[in-house]
């Protein structure tokens, strides 16, 4: 039974690390280009957190700064409630630019995160595989340096999200707010 159990997790694995690899990644990435403060515009998933919370979710802002390490520190303040909330993950490099691996903070999930397309300085397009158990999801994030983004960029996620195979309803361009957006 663990044998079976044991091969069955390795082949979920496999799968999941095929999938990704038909994800492009950004040519040429620079990492140190996208350290700095960036505005949430879209979400894709079919994952459950998030299909839970779409209904309340907005615009937030997120800080990429680099480690000590050569890692990314990856901190998103985003309103919930009648407060302000911080989520802060590290993103730890691959031997792949653009592409990352991190930790759910709360369920433990394995996140395995690409780089898909930024131009730098307008916006950045974010390929997550959530792995937890034998469970496989799919997170697509867009951001801007900006509160404003060009149609065709929010265009150009909406297509690519449906290419991951997720549907009309697993994607929501997020609506403006001023709440929580930090200054810094």
């Amino acid at each position: 039974m663990m044998r079976n159990m044991l091969s069955l997790t390795l082949v979920v694995a496999a799968c999941s690390w095929y999938a990704l690899a038909d994800v492009p990644i950004q040519p040429d990435f620079k990492d140190d280009k996208i350290t700095g403060k960036w505005y949430s515009f879209g979400i894709a998933s079919n994952s459950n957190w998030f299909q839970a919370k779409r209904g309340h979710m907005k615009m937030c802002t997120t800080m990429i700064t680099p480690t000590a390490d050569g890692n990314l520190e990856v901190a998103a303040t985003y309103p919930k409630m009648d407060r302000c909330e911080n989520k802060t993950l590290i993103y730890t490099k691959t031997d792949t630019p653009g592409r990352y691996t991190s930790k759910g903070i709360r369920t433990g999930s394995t996140l395995d995160i690409i780089v898909v397309e930024t131009n730098y300085e307008e916006y950045i397009m974010l390929y997550t595989g959530i792995t937890k158990g034998l469970e496989v999801k799919t997170m697509v994030t867009l951001y801007g340096r900006t509160k404003e983004m060009r149609p065709k960029l929010i265009e150009n996620f909406r297509k690519f999200s449906l290419d991951q195979g997720l549907s009309e309803d697993n994607i929501l361009i997020l609506p403006y707010t001023d709440e929580c957006m930090t200054e810094n």
